[in-house]
């Protein structure tokens, strides 16, 4: 099984445009292709970022972060170093992606070059799904 964790970055692209490849990981969320990893810090984050950013209602941000909660592999992470990341608040995500091995899937690929440090791989969205084969 492929593991994933989600950049906030994705599902706020996903949740302003019903088009394009973050929509479409989103869409397939729930796919038996890959799981998706979370802990409550990067639900913290998905919850201020989608409620401010997003133009959904904060019951449909709420709805989408239940569902997410409900299929996501939770994850707690100890924060055992720090900082790591050019963007320190990104080190959550990368150390959330280093306990559970997975893939990272962002728009900002370059924010996570220490990544590859960790034989871990970052993703866009698009290069994401047309490694498990799907279509954006």
């Amino acid at each position: 099984m492929i593991n994933i964790v989600i950049d906030t970055n994705v599902l706020l692209s996903a949740l302003l445009s019903n088009k394009g490849a973050s929509y479409k990981l989103l869409s397939i969320i729930d796919s038996e292709k890959f799981v998706v990893h979370i802990s409550t810090t990067l639900l913290y984050e998905y919850e201020e970022i989608l409620k401010l950013k997003s133009k959904m209602s904060a019951v449909y941000v709420d709805a989408i972060l239940d569902y997410i909660c409900l299929i996501g592999k939770k994850n707690s992470i100890f924060y055992l170093w720090r900082p790591r990341l050019k963007d320190v608040d990104d080190d959550f995500l990368l150390e959330l992606a280093v306990k559970s091995h997975s893939i990272i899937v962002t728009l900002n690929g370059k924010d996570f070059k220490p990544a590859f440090e960790y034989g871990l791989e970052v993703m866009t969205p698009k290069e994401f799904l047309q490694y498990i084969g799907e279509t954006a």
